[in-house]
């Protein structure tokens, strides 16, 4: 799909979605009800070997919750997206996609359940894309603290119903977005995402 195709784009919950973004776009994350993150991962079209970098986003912004002016960064230290509007003002890049086995490990669910990482494997494989080596997403909405010994705690979402991430592309990209399938992440109740897609500034 490219952002071409429609103007909004909607991830019903525990699903995923893939587009292309041209250089210069901007698309508008929006949370349709409130307290629901959504994973993004981006690629650059023309060398889908570089891939957004949770490492150098953190390292090149010297921070780990990001909002309006911060960049996004790959793994060859360039800009692939630039925050310009946030409603919400907490996101981070922490933590893996959740997946099979993080379901099995942190929840005790064996049985089959709807997470991130298949959602993103199956909607980037038209492009000849998978989202296994990337570590870490950009956790948009996901409200994360940290403790003075450094202890991680995942908090229900600052997000409201309607609030949004506004970002830009840096180049042209294809982009993987998810609305997270986990139930700590999203105080226990997930719900869609929408996509807004937006001429450059």
């Amino acid at each position: 799909m490219t952002a071409e195709d429609k103007s909004l784009l909607h991830i019903p919950p525990q699903s995923g979605i893939a587009f292309t973004l041209e250089k210069g776009q901007r698309m508008r994350v929006i949370d349709v009800e409130g307290e629901q993150v959504s994973d993004l991962v981006c690629f650059a079209h023309n060398e889908p070997s570089e891939h957004f970098s949770s490492g150098r986003t953190v390292d090149y912004n010297g921070k780990l919750f990001m909002t309006a002016g911060d960049m996004l960064y790959s793994n060859r230290s360039r800009a692939m997206m630039t925050i310009v509007a946030d409603r919400v003002g907490n996101h981070t890049c922490l933590y893996a996609p959740c997946s099979q086995e993080m379901f099995e490990i942190s929840y005790g669910v064996t049985a089959p359940h709807p997470n991130c990482l298949d959602n993103l494997n199956t909607n980037l494989a038209p492009f000849g894309l998978n989202a296994q080596h990337i570590a870490a997403p950009f956790n948009i909405f996901m409200h994360v603290t940290v403790s003075p010994e450094g202890q991680l705690a995942i908090l229900p979402p600052r997000s409201k119903a309607g609030d949004y991430l506004e970002l830009q592309a840096e180049m042209d990209l294809i982009v993987g977005l998810t609305a997270c399938s986990a139930g700590a992440c999203n105080n226990y109740h997930c719900t869609p995402i929408d996509i807004e897609i937006l001429p450059g500034l």
